[in-house]
């Protein structure tokens, strides 16, 4: 999923950089109010790390805020800044955000609420989201897994037996990523174009064949039901079992 960060002090912006990256999410940087508005005008975030204090003034974060939410933009918005007493977090959800942390944060603490408001807003109140065939996705734990089935059991328990394991697929960052994606928007699909934008932070030279890659990596892992071609569209999240 793809992130911006609205913050001027370039040693916050690459820890933010670098911690949100190894969740699997893709991030743009903009280091002013004027920069941030302009990118979140242009492109559907996911999500939106905003800093009070910009170049342009002492609460130009909370004025890009305003100005996006009477636009009519509902990109969530997570403020950060180091005034953080009660009159400025009222200042700040009242100024359109949905959150509040305050400087210095930890990291660990920030991820989480980052997480948080991408299931609030997804419409989800839990960190593992069910998938086509069992399998489930922990957006928590960042993993894949398949509980033990019948078809595992090969044969009558006795007590030397070994229990049988959760199948748990190995994903790369990107592969992770992908499914992710699927899984918060179940039934819609997205085009090779999309993924691109919201996987591959503004990078350029990306081929579209590149995603039908990643598309038969995941179902390899997986399996091959858990994502749909849709033709002349791009792929979607497979059907679960009530939809057949």
């Amino acid at each position: 999923m793809r992130l911006l960060i609205v913050e001027d002090d370039p040693h916050i912006a690459d820890l933010l950089l670098e911690g949100l990256g190894e969740d699997g999410y893709a991030c743009d940087v903009a280091t002013s109010a004027a920069q941030g508005t302009s990118l979140a005008r242009l492109f559907p975030y996911a999500l939106i790390l905003l800093d009070v204090m910009l170049p342009e003034g002492h609460d130009a974060g909370f004025v890009m805020g305003r100005e996006l939410r009477a636009e009519g933009v509902q990109t969530p918005i997570l403020y950060l800044t180091a005034r953080s007493n009660v009159e400025e977090r009222v200042t700040g959800l009242d100024a359109g955000g949905d959150d509040y942390l305050g400087k210095p944060f930890a990291l660990r603490e920030l991820r989480a609420r980052v997480r948080a408001l991408l299931r609030r807003s997804s419409g989800l109140s839990r960190n593992v989201l069910q998938l086509p065939l069992g399998w489930q996705i922990d957006l928590a734990g960042r993993t894949v897994s398949r509980p033990p089935t019948w078809d595992d059991v090969t044969a009558a328990p006795t007590p030397e037996s070994v229990p049988v394991q959760a199948a748990q697929a190995e994903l790369t960052r990107r592969e992770f990523a992908l499914l992710e994606l699927l899984a918060l928007h179940p039934g819609r699909a997205f085009s090779r174009q999309d993924i691109i934008e919201r996987l591959w932070s503004g990078e350029s030279g990306v081929e579209p064949k590149v995603i039908d890659v990643y598309v038969s990596t995941v179902r390899r892992k997986t399996a091959e039901e858990l994502i749909d071609t849709v033709r002349g569209l791009g792929y979607r999240l497979g059907k679960m079992a009530h939809e057949w």
